[in-house]
């Protein structure tokens, strides 16, 4: 199992000497990657008094791709991964392309999550169909993976067209992985179908009949369990620092391949988040994890 830390978007101030410090301090521990969330706006709430969602304007969110060529910078070595970028929302050439320089620049070390997303709001300001995300979802990961494989790409898709066109340069892994989040069960479905891996979300108890269910999918879609990861979350929120181990050798028992601590919404500032990332990797150090 792999270790690596949240990116705390929300928390970690706008000083490039604090983000670069993060990225280094990930890396200088011993965790193996680094995985940042995506968004592009936030949803100003003071004329939508029934808004449920995760965030909105006063949250601050680096753009992904922009954030994760700078990482590539301050902490070479260190898989990048996307946690996840809201695809549907957003150009799939221009998604590979963005990630192909990415993993050019890591040294072929990006890992893409992806997934549908929830922020209408964000859909409508981007020009693209909320209702539709799922199946565009679909298209837009098969078109990428022939973008960063084939030199010379002619694909007809439902909503994508490209003409004898391609990336330059290309990516250092052909294809890059693309993971997806989902918690719904179609998507996790869907996840089970394409997916290099899966993000779920929640602790490992309340997980283990889930994590079983995909993998039965995973082989009705006629893949190998072992050749699919699940990347799980720790929450501080969910998770106390005392029940790290414990939680750590829940997911351990679950097959999770890879395991990442989160820090974000405990009010913390940026020193106290570089100070979970290093305590987290000493307990990974210690109990030989």
């Amino acid at each position: 199992m792999k270790f690596g830390a949240t990116f705390p978007q929300r928390e970690i101030d706008n000083d490039p000497a604090v983000i670069r410090h993060y990225a280094e301090v990930t890396r200088d521990t011993g965790l193996s990657y680094l995985l940042a969330y995506d968004h592009v706006l936030g949803a100003d709430v003071t004329n939508r008094p029934g808004w449920s969602g995760s965030y909105k304007l006063e949250d601050a969110f680096h753009e992904i791709f922009v954030l994760l060529g700078y990482l590539a910078a301050c902490a070479p070595g260190l898989e990048l991964v996307t946690g996840v970028v809201i695809l549907p929302q957003r150009q799939a050439a221009l998604v590979a392309k963005q990630a192909s320089a990415v993993d050019v620049l890591t040294g072929g070390k990006l890992r893409l999550g992806v997934g549908i997303g929830w922020n209408a709001v964000e859909y409508e300001a981007l020009g693209e169909s909320f209702t539709t995300r799922g199946r565009r979802l679909e298209e837009q990961v098969a078109l990428m993976r022939r973008l960063w494989t084939d030199e010379v790409v002619t694909f007809r898709g439902n909503e994508h067209v490209v003409t004898e066109a391609g990336l330059n340069p290309m990516p250092v892994q052909r294809p890059i992985p693309v993971w997806i989040g989902a918690t719904a069960d179609v998507a996790v479905a869907r996840a089970a179908r394409i997916a290099d891996g899966w993000f779920p979300q929640g602790r490992a108890d309340a997980l283990a009949e889930k994590i079983a269910a995909f993998r039965r999918q995973v082989e009705e879609a006629g893949r190998r369990p072992e050749d699919v990861g699940v990347d799980a979350r720790m929450s501080l929120k969910s998770v106390p620092e005392a029940e790290w181990p414990a939680e750590i050798e829940a997911w351990r028992a679950l097959g999770a391949t890879h395991l990442a601590v989160e820090s974000m919404g405990m009010g913390l500032t940026p020193d106290e988040h570089i100070g979970v990332v290093e305590r987290f990797a000493e307990v990974v150090a210690r109990y030989g994890v």
